[in-house]
């Protein structure tokens, strides 16, 4: 490598926040169903506990060895709801609890896949575990799930939608965190890193590694050499930067694969932001020519950016999967936080940006007395852009008991703090009540 790569690669670490956001292994618990949910539980125990058993220690290793920061180091497993409808057991908190229990003696930061997909409809143990979905997000530290209630392919399952709102109304009456690990998706991807909505899905392999890679900062500084030119230097710019950050992300998913024995699965290049200053997509808009995001030309210029990254990581690596893009979220954000704060953005005006974004409505907090119904609305109106538009949608927002507009509340870590955001007065109570589907679009029929 010439001298100048390496020079360059360590400034962007040192100076530019330029990191491995995670390392996920997925792991099969497929070979795990039992009828016996003691026997099922034992067996994916001692399966997590084995496959990832150095899973801590080679991301360290590869720390120390290269000097790239590895953030996060976590599990996906297969949805539980498929794993645990076997048994006659009730209440599924049992296997959260294992999961729980697995990723504390591996020592991992969270393990992601209590999970459902519901997007044409339930069976028993979807239901189940939709059920015990308040107290598992209460009573364990490290579980994270996901429900998918629409695809492009079947269109909206109405009805779970709106048992999503009621979900996540309970579990924001028993902690104020507990939404923070609960995904409500639509298209849901089976090779996702990120949490919380990461899950191993049922066509992937026994085990995999994945990568999620991170660089707000880097893009950010790159942007800042460009300033004036047009704003095809911008995508050019970014286009290039997002290559770079890609091809570390491949050399260090194929050394984790190489030392765990597992298959090396994908980089998923999302610009993955942090409360930090200077680690802000919000700040890169703002970099293009916003004064602040949220103001008109947000969602242009957040378009630009995630069409020009998903370029650069195509280019550089041939695993690209997971999400790849840009992340919204507002805790996690300090671009956002301020934003909000100045009265620039909105939920309405994020809502407008999901359209050309990786995800959705992220870490948003809201009063805590909005009606279930409100939120199930919300999530309608986010799975309603991903069905129409093929791409992955998502919610995750976090009502606040006792909480109202404006007020400051505090998550901790990379979960971040925002004020509470208004949300629409407004009844939709009536439509979500109606349940039923809302049927895929005519362009879903492609056979």
């Amino acid at each position: 490598m010439e001298t100048n790569k390496i020079l360059e690669t360590i400034h962007m670490i040192s100076d530019e926040k330029l990191d491995i956001r995670t390392i996920t292994m997925g792991i099969s618990l497929l070979d795990c169903i039992d009828s016996d949910s003691d026997r099922a539980c034992e067996r994916i125990y001692q399966k997590i506990t084995t496959k990832a058993a150095n899973l801590v220690k080679v991301g360290e290793q590869i720390e120390a060895e290269y000097g790239i920061p590895i953030i996060n180091k976590r599990i996906s497993v297969t949805p539980i709801a498929l794993i645990a409808a076997a048994s006659s057991d009730q209440n599924y908190f049992k296997y959260a609890q294992t999961l729980d229990r697995a990723a504390k003696a591996v020592g991992v930061n969270f393990i992601g896949g209590f999970s459902a997909l519901v997007q044409k409809g339930y069976q028993s143990g979807d239901r189940r575990l939709i059920a015990s979905l308040p107290q598992v997000l209460a009573e364990t530290d490290l579980v994270c799930s996901s429900v998918n209630v629409g695809s492009t392919r079947s269109g909206i399952n109405m009805d779970a939608v709106a048992e999503m709102g009621r979900i996540v109304k309970a579990a924001a009456e028993r902690s104020t965190t507990a939404n923070t690990k609960l995904v409500v998706f639509c298209n849901a991807v089976e090779d996702n890193p990120f949490m919380a909505g990461a899950f191993h899905g049922v066509g992937e392999g026994d085990a995999v590694v994945s990568v999620g890679v991170s660089g707000p900062g880097v893009v950010k500084h790159a942007l800042e050499k460009v300033k004036g030119e047009s704003l095809n230097v911008v995508a050019e710019t970014i286009k290039k930067t997002a290559f770079k950050v890609t091809r570390m992300g491949q050399l260090v998913g194929t050394i984790a694969s190489k030392r765990l024995g597992v298959p090396f699965g994908i980089v998923d290049l999302s610009l993955a932001p942090t409360p930090a200053v200077g680690d802000s997509v919000a700040q890169i808009l703002e970099e293009i020519g916003l004064a602040k995001v949220g103001t008109h030309g947000t969602t242009a210029a957040l378009a630009l950016l995630n069409d020009a990254v998903k370029k650069g990581g195509i280019m550089a690596c041939s695993r690209v999967g997971g999400l790849s893009g840009a992340f919204i979220p507002v805790s996690e954000d300090a671009g956002m936080i301020s934003a909000v704060e100045a009265g620039s953005l909105n939920i309405e005006k994020l809502e407008a940006m999901t359209a050309v974004c990786s995800v959705g409505l992220d870490m948003i907090p809201i009063p805590g007395d909005t009606p279930a119904e409100t939120i199930a609305a919300m999530i309608a109106d986010e799975a309603a852009i991903g069905m129409i538009n093929n791409k992955t949608t998502a919610v995750r927002v976090l009502p606040v008991k006792g909480k109202k507009v404006g007020e400051m509340v505090e998550f901790g870590g990379l979960m971040g703090y925002a004020p509470v955001m208004a949300v629409n007065p407004a009844s939709s109570a009536t439509m979500i009540n109606r349940g039923g589907s809302i049927p895929a679009p005519i362009h879903s029929f492609k056979n």
